[in-house]
């Protein structure tokens, strides 16, 4: 019986442990903090995050496994070794500077989001997805997935009375819910073709399946990976971005753009590159065909929108992150294709983490700019230099790292390893159609950025916001001043010094 009991390793599981754990306090605390000092709880949530992202320190020497199977420890579902530490690290410092933008958006909200649900759905999802990328059995895997969704659903559609709020958040649900449904039943044929959910073994297992087991087993590998694709926004599955983004508190926006993509996209990996390398002539070329797809519908959605369109700032910002999408679909496709998978994993993580750190900057200062124009349209940032400096460059700066224009240079270099990710895998025509994609997002992302320096505009009466127009910029609140520092000081960090990232395209991820 005593070989049954396995002890746990908390320290390996301490990162979304901390994350859950917090939530619930949050939501317990809820009960009895008077309502002037709700404020507290984002606080606590807030330093929750960072207390669970500091719990990666301990982990970076040694791969930790946890909860393996009594026969063969060597076969676990819970490991945190580099990749997993990588993406942990962008899940929790991604979700820390939304929940700094949540602090202030609360604040204005005016109490139409209420604060003890906002958080406790907040650090739940957030402990899903740093919980996915440990995940090494397909159960682990589908639950961290809802758990790291199911909240997200909610937070969407959390603002009272709003109508738009509502819609987004239905339309999010139901569609995720279907890929959730497609991918379970993938799953399912996988663990039929197989008998096993631990990815390790479903990778030696599903090489030596029975001829009549041989369609069933290529039917769930194509479904399992449609779930993991509506995640990452990829095309056709992306439908639900624009309406959703602009629906939901423009943190939340920021939190599914990242966070969102980071769960999807470990999740894709976990399944095709240890789960399923054998079946490397089906998935990558489909992998590849999604890529193309996804970064010129994303470019070409954001270069038709209009300047004057409410929020089309928002809008642009949505249509851009599934451009990006694309370009982070890339490696992953290659890695079908490689004699070295791992070092075009590695391409994906870093260019991840490159478009974590100015997507989050991009939406701070839109979140900076929404509360003097509520309507949030791209004109309103004509003219920001005049009103807020700072603002402006940081905006500039962060625009330029996405289009992979210097002063950008990180932007710059994860480009190029993307680039040399297909280009070495063979995959010459995927490198071509992003070139031009490349070209096609310069047009936009620099039509911004122009605008941030041009002579402001005469607002007529009533355009501007009661919060103070161009110049509630200059009020900064110090949670919002600390994000856009924050995602500043780390965009110009890695820009001075890419190899900081870069090194993840070494060997070595698992």
């Amino acid at each position: 019986m005593s070989a049954l009991v396995q002890s746990v390793d908390w320290l390996a599981i301490a990162p979304p442990t901390i994350a859950a754990v917090v939530g619930l306090v949050v939501l317990v605390a809820d009960l009895f903090v008077a309502e002037s000092r709700k404020p507290l709880l984002g606080w606590i949530s807030v330093a929750g995050l960072a207390a669970a992202a500091l719990m990666l320190l301990p982990l970076l020497d040694a791969d930790r496994s946890t909860f393996c199977l009594v026969g063969d420890t060597e076969v676990c579902s819970y490991t945190a070794d580099r990749f997993t530490l990588v993406i942990q690290f962008l899940v929790l410092g991604g979700a820390l500077l939304s929940a700094l933008l949540s602090v202030t958006a609360l604040k204005d909200s005016g109490k139409r989001l209420p604060e003890g649900e906002y958080w406790f759905l907040f650090l739940s999802s957030a402990a899903g997805a740093a919980l996915l990328p440990a995940s090494r059995d397909l159960a682990t895997l589908v639950v961290a997935l809802e758990v790291a969704s199911l909240p997200a659903f909610a937070l969407v559609g959390l603002r009272h009375g709003d109508r738009r709020s509502s819609e987004a958040a239905l339309k999010f649900f139901l569609s995720s819910v279907t890929a959730t449904a497609v991918s379970l039943l993938g799953i399912s044929f996988v663990y039929a073709a197989t008998g096993t959910l631990h990815l390790t073994r479903v990778a030696e297992r599903i090489q030596h399946v029975d001829g009549q087991l041989q369609t069933l087993a290529q039917t769930g590998v194509v479904l399992t990976l449609v779930g993991f694709a509506f995640k990452t926004a990829a095309v056709p599955f992306h439908f639900w971005v624009p309406d959703t983004y602009v629906g939901a508190p423009l943190p939340i926006a920021a939190y599914l753009s990242v966070i969102g993509k980071a769960v999807g996209f470990s999740g894709l990996i976990l399944v095709t590159v240890v789960a399923l390398p054998s079946y490397a002539d089906a998935w990558a070329p489909a992998l590849a065909v999604l890529a193309a797809l996804t970064m010129t519908v994303g470019n070409v959605g954001a270069l038709r929108q209009r300047a004057t369109r409410a929020y089309s700032a928002v809008r642009m910002l949505a249509w851009s992150s599934v451009g990006q999408a694309g370009y982070l679909l890339v490696p992953i496709a290659a890695a079908g294709y490689s004699d070295d998978p791992e070092k075009s994993v590695g391409s994906t993580l870093a260019y991840a983490l490159m478009y974590g750190a100015v997507n989050l900057g991009a939406f701070a200062v839109a979140a900076l700019v929404g509360r003097a124009h509520r309507l949030n349209r791209v004109a309103d940032y004509r003219g920001l230099y005049a009103a807020s400096p700072l603002t402006a460059l940081l905006m500039g700066f962060f625009l330029l790292c996405l289009a992979g224009l210097p002063p950008g240079v990180i932007g710059l270099f994860a480009k190029v390893t993307v680039f040399a990710a297909a280009v070495d895998a063979g995959l010459g025509w995927l490198a071509v159609v992003m070139a031009v994609n490349v070209v096609i997002a310069l047009v936009y992302y620099l039509r911004w950025t122009a605008l941030l320096f041009r002579a402001p505009e005469t607002a007529p009466a009533g355009e501007v916001e009661a919060a103070g127009g161009a110049a509630a910029t200059h009020r900064l609140p110090a949670p919002l001043s600390a994000a856009l520092a924050l995602t500043g000081v780390l965009g110009i960090a890695l820009s001075g010094a890419p190899q900081l990232v870069l090194r993840l395209t070494e060997t070595g991820l698992f």
